[in-house]
C-alpha cells in the first residue's frame, strides 16, 4: 500500500465575513507534498479572499489554517503577518502583477531572497565579509531562478519592458526566491495568449517536478486546470461545492450548474 503524501497545508472550516457579507463560508482544503491543486469557481466565488486569508492579508473570522514546514512542527497561522507566512515557506503571486517595474529583472528576484538573508541595514552599509558573501549568493541564486523560468537573457532589463507573459514568469521566479515548500498562484494565466499559457502549463509542472514545490492555484483557464491538477476544489458563493480529480469535477452536476452562464471554458 502506497504511503500517504505528507500534508503541507490544512485549512479547516475557514470563514471570512466582511460586515454582513460572508465571502468564504466554512471551506476545508488541504495540499500535500508533490501535488498541484486547483481552486476554481465562478467570478465572485471567494477564491482570492480564501488566498488572502491563507497568506496573512486577511485574518479569518473563523476556522484554522495550519502550515506543515519541513523539519518543524505544524504551525497555526491564522492572522499571521504575510512576511511570517512567507518566511515559513508559503509564497504567492497576485492576480494583478506586482513587480517593481523600474528595477531590473534580476533585482526583482533578488528582493525575493530578502527573507532568507541575515544581513541587516548596517551590514549592508558597511559591506562586511558576511554581507558581501550573502550578496554574491543572492545574485547567483536569483540568476539561476531566471534560467529556470527562461528569463536569463532579460536579467538587466527593466521589469516594465518585459512582455506580459514574461512578467508573469518573473513574478513566479520572485516567489520561488523565498525557498517555498508551497507556491500559491492567483490566476497565473490571466491575460496570456494561448502560446504563453502553454508555456506556463509546462513551467508549473516543471516547478513541481524539478524543484519539489507543491502548487495551489486559482485559475479561470479550465484547459490548464484540467491538464496539470491532481485534485480540484470548487467554490460557489463562498462555499465549497465539490472536490475531486479533474475527471470527477468535469462530470460533477453541481460544478456544471455552478458554471452555467459563465461562458463555456471560462470560469
Amino acid at each position: 500500500m502506497a504511503e500517504k503524501a505528507r500534508k503541507l497545508l490544512e485549512v479547516r472550516e475557514l470563514t471570512m465575513d466582511f460586515g454582513g457579507l460572508r465571502a468564504v463560508d466554512s471551506v476545508t482544503l488541504e495540499v500535500c507534498d508533490g501535488e498541484i491543486v486547483a481552486l476554481i469557481g465562478p467570478n465572485g466565488a471567494g477564491k482570492t479572499t480564501f488566498f488572502n486569508c491563507v497568506t496573512g492579508i486577511y485574518k479569518p473570522t473563523r476556522g484554522e489554517i495550519i502550515a506543515y514546514p519541513s523539519g518543524s512542527k505544524p504551525q497555526k497561522i491564522n492572522g499571521a503577518k504575510p512576511n511570517r507566512v512567507t518566511a515559513l515557506g508559503m509564497a504567492r503571486t497576485f492576480q494583478n502583477i506586482r513587480l517593481f517595474q523600474n528595477m531590473t529583472v534580476l533585482e526583482n528576484v533578488m528582493i525575493g531572497r530578502h527573507c532568507r538573508t541575515t544581513t541587516g541595514i548596517l551590514g549592508s552599509v558597511l559591506r562586511g565579509r558576511i554581507s558581501r558573501k550573502q550578496e554574491h549568493e543572492t545574485i547567483e541564486k536569483s540568476y539561476a531562478l531566471l534560467e529556470k523560468v527562461g528569463l536569463q537573457d532579460f536579467a538587466d532589463e527593466f521589469a516594465k519592458n518585459l512582455p506580459y507573459g514574461a512578467q508573469r514568469r518573473l513574478e513566479i521566479a520572485r516567489a520561488m526566491a523565498t525557498d517555498p515548500f508551497l507556491l500559491l498562484l492567483d490566476e497565473p494565466a490571466a491575460g496570456m495568449n494561448p502560446q504563453e499559457t502553454r508555456e506556463l502549463d509546462e513551467l508549473i509542472v516543471r516547478i513541481r517536478d524539478a524543484e519539489g514545490i507543491a502548487i495551489l492555484l486559482i485559475e479561470h483557464d479550465m484547459k490548464l486546470v484540467m491538464n496539470i491538477s491532481e485534485r480540484i476544489y470548487v467554490m460557489e458563493y463562498g462555499k465549497k461545492v465539490a472536490q475531486g480529480t479533474p475527471y470527477e469535477i468535469r462530470t460533477n452536476p453541481k460544478v456544471i450548474e455552478a458554471y452555467l452562464g459563465e461562458g463555456g471554458d471560462d470560469a
